[in-house]
């Protein structure tokens, strides 16, 4: 056996000469992969001016210097590519999602909660965004839940003061249901909402949160919010 059966280390060999060529080769590829961290999963072809500690998982189709790599990791060593085919249960960190994702012997799976099953899953999201306050009596959000979420919850804090006549404080839901989230919520500089929902709710189509003022009408001020969600997935097509 030359190399290790799980990160592929190459092993010494009894005699060998330059075994620091040998170990050092090593130690590069366990430190790649012991605690795994990728730029991307979306990218299908190295990059142009690769930094030499770059890893990615490799997209399909994969083309270059990554041809036939699909699903691999790629990480930059010595001015080359080295590649580790995944086992299933490899959990790596994608730093431009945010989130981790899984291998699951046949695709990568981003950070689902509890086992894999043939491509079904679920998993945890959380989509965050600051809004705006527009002058008013209310308005729906850019911040969308995603069709087919079950929302556990919307949090929110206010980043800067919201400012209007007569108001009371502010409201955070949904159209149909405007106080789901929260009523009567502070108004000043870092008053929050912890909005969690009694049962969690299933939204069958893009649903937008709406905030409303409790008495008066908004002015002026922003507002950070985040959904809290559960999304499904089915098997995969046979």
């Amino acid at each position: 056996m030359s190399d290790t059966p799980n990160l592929s280390l190459p092993l010494l060999a009894a005699g060998q000469a330059q075994k620091h060529v040998t170990m050092n080769e090593a130690l590069a590829r366990l430190d790649a992969l012991a605690a795994p961290s990728v730029i991307s999963a979306d990218q299908a072809a190295p990059p142009q001016s690769p930094a030499v500690d770059a890893a990615y998982i490799v997209a399909a189709p994969a083309s270059e210097d990554w041809s036939g790599r699909e699903n691999a990791l790629a990480f930059r060593i010595n001015d080359g590519w080295e590649f580790a085919e995944p086992k299933p249960g490899w959990r790596v960190w994608v730093a431009d999602r945010g989130e981790a994702a899984v291998f699951s012997g046949l695709a990568w799976v981003v950070d689902p909660v509890g086992p894999v099953g043939m491509g079904a899953q679920m998993r945890a999201g959380m989509i965050v965004g600051d809004e705006p306050i527009q002058p008013g009596t209310g308005f729906d959000t850019a911040l969308t839940i995603p069709d087919r979420a079950v929302v556990v919850g919307v949090t929110g804090r206010v980043i800067e003061t919201i400012g209007g006549a007569g108001l009371g404080g502010w409201r955070l839901g949904v159209a149909g249901s405007t106080d789901r989230y929260g009523s009567f919520i502070g108004l000043e500089k870092n008053s929050s909402v912890n909005g969690v929902t009694g049962a969690p709710v299933g939204y069958f189509e893009p649903t937008p949160l709406r905030v409303e003022p409790d008495g008066g009408a908004f002015a002026t001020g922003v507002v950070r919010m985040s959904v809290h969600y559960l999304a499904l997935t089915p098997p995969d097509a046979v």
